[in-house]
């Protein structure tokens, strides 16, 4: 884990983007455990036509503006994942290490921590400023979605609306965690976070626009969708 730490911080210096996307932060709470029951919409197979947007090369931790930015899009507002990357709230909280280990770093229920860049370390932000940020681009439209069941996220979509997802990069339960403290509370985090679009769903699978490996419609298990999203707090973002 040591050797991974040092890895992680180096990686906005050299090596592959992909390998080091995922590393952002958790809050201090417990993973949700919850039962995951069957959905009974068998008959629904729903699929949104939301533009695909990559992060790459601009935005090597950029998976949240980016997923955003694919949703407003769909909403008709003309913004780039740029524009978004300048406008979002930002933690500026430096980060400290000792001994290889993160000591103190900002909090991402506040704002985006690090460099979405990728010149220096950068990992995440939550759901709040990215709800303010949805309302400065549609004023009054902004969904906060987090903690609903997934079947009130699927009805969403069924209307008409893309979501902006927290899970991880391969859509499983995360198995890496750090913490670090950031003014007397512990932010606890899953090495492999990763924001989505969720597109569309039928009774089995979802489909997701993936910023980061560029694909669109991903096809992915819905129970084991559904336990990394609970698993990342239930997080879920999108307009009406």
């Amino acid at each position: 884990m040591q050797l991974f730490k040092l890895l992680l911080l180096l990686a906005p210096f050299f090596g592959s983007e992909q390998t080091w996307e995922y590393f952002h932060i958790e809050d201090n709470t417990k993973p949700k455990t919850e039962v995951v029951n069957p959905v009974l919409n068998s008959n629904k197979n729903i699929q949104l036509d939301v533009p695909l947007i990559k992060q790459n090369p601009e935005l090597r931790y950029g998976c949240e503006v980016t997923s955003l930015t694919m949703v407003l899009n769909y909403a008709g507002v003309k913004v780039t994942k740029m524009d978004l990357y300048k406008n979002i709230q930002k933690d500026l909280d430096p980060l400290v290490r000792k001994n290889g280990d993160i000591i103190k770093w900002g909090d991402p229920s506040i704002g985006f921590v690090g460099d979405m860049t990728g010149k220096n370390p950068g990992y995440a932000v939550f759901d709040k400023p990215m709800e303010d940020l949805v309302n400065k681009y549609l004023p009054e439209r902004a969904v906060n979605l987090t903690n609903h069941s997934f079947q009130a996220i699927e009805r969403h979509v069924e209307n008409g609306y893309p979501i902006v997802v927290w899970t991880t990069g391969d859509y499983r339960l995360p198995d890496r965690w750090e913490s670090w403290k950031h003014n007397g509370k512990t932010i606890k985090t899953p090495l492999d976070l990763h924001a989505v679009v969720l597109v569309g769903f039928n009774n089995n699978h979802v489909y997701l626009n993936d910023p980061l490996s560029g694909k669109k419609n991903v096809k992915v298990e819905k129970k084991t969708f559904i336990k990394s999203w609970h698993a990342l707090k239930s997080r879920a973002i999108s307009y009406r």
